[in-house]
């Protein structure tokens, strides 16, 4: 039984819509934390490696902007990842105040062992919906995110 309110039949799509999207975000982060647990990582810790095993060497202000992280937040990872001898740091070539962070020999080691069970993982999580639909909604939230994106910075 539904005990929301009614605030018409737009606002009442939208929240509806809202709350599934909040929710299944919430259920599919849970679920991806708790596998990226079992590598002893944090989600920070993993994305960073994850960042740099695709992209390669990046200043430290670009990881952090592709993490959504602020920029203590991003030298509190890196520190953790290059304590454990993941990453490590040198000056920019272009910029010498920069700090550009890469991954060591054991960090690539990492990563390879690593993210593609956690791919395996999030496909099998993905997998109940088709391929189709996976498509459609990674198109749908694209265009959803694009445009408050647009909405907020205006």
């Amino acid at each position: 039984m539904k005990t929301t309110r009614k605030y018409g039949k737009k606002a009442d799509l939208a929240l509806d819509m809202w709350v599934k999207l909040a929710r299944a975000a919430a259920t599919f982060d849970r679920l991806s934390a708790r596998d990226i647990e079992s590598y002893d990582l944090t989600g920070p810790q993993f994305a960073a490696l994850e960042a740099l095993g695709h992209l390669g060497a990046m200043p430290i202000g670009d990881l952090g902007k592709k993490m959504l992280v602020t920029g203590g937040n991003m030298t509190v990872v890196v520190d953790n990842l290059e304590k454990e001898g993941f990453v490590f740091r040198r000056a920019s070539e272009k910029d010498r105040r920069s700090v550009v962070v890469d991954l060591t020999e054991k960090g690539k080691t990492l990563f390879d062992r690593i993210f593609p069970k956690h791919a395996t993982f999030i496909a099998q999580v993905a997998s109940v919906l088709s391929e189709k639909e996976q498509q459609e909604l990674a198109r749908l939230l694209k265009k959803l995110g694009t445009t408050c994106r647009k909405s907020v910075l205006n």
